[in-house]
């Protein structure tokens, strides 16, 4: 007897502009809580400059965008990251 394979009309269609945003996660560090998105290259679309290293993040270049989850700040409290700096920030003190 063949395998039945289960119905899939229960899984949702791929949000691509989700995707292209990146994952959005809370993380604890020393200096308190950070809201933490994972910027996939293809998403990257500006020059940044990482707050960790001064160096310039170009364009699709995949990297991290990090601000307080405090809710006080707005967007002019996002810091685009290297993912590497980012990581490595607190040795850096």
């Amino acid at each position: 007897m063949p395998r039945r394979n289960p119905d899939r009309d229960d899984v949702p269609p791929l949000d691509l502009e989700r995707a292209r945003r990146g994952v959005q996660r809370v993380q604890q560090w020393g200096d308190g809580e950070w809201a933490v998105r994972t910027i996939p290259g293809g998403a990257s679309t500006k020059t940044y400059r990482c707050p960790g290293c001064n160096q310039e993040i170009p364009p699709g270049t995949p990297h991290v965008v990090a601000w307080p989850s405090d809710g006080r700040g707005d967007e002019s409290d996002r810091r685009h990251w290297h993912a590497g700096c980012w990581r490595a920030r607190e040795r850096r003190r």
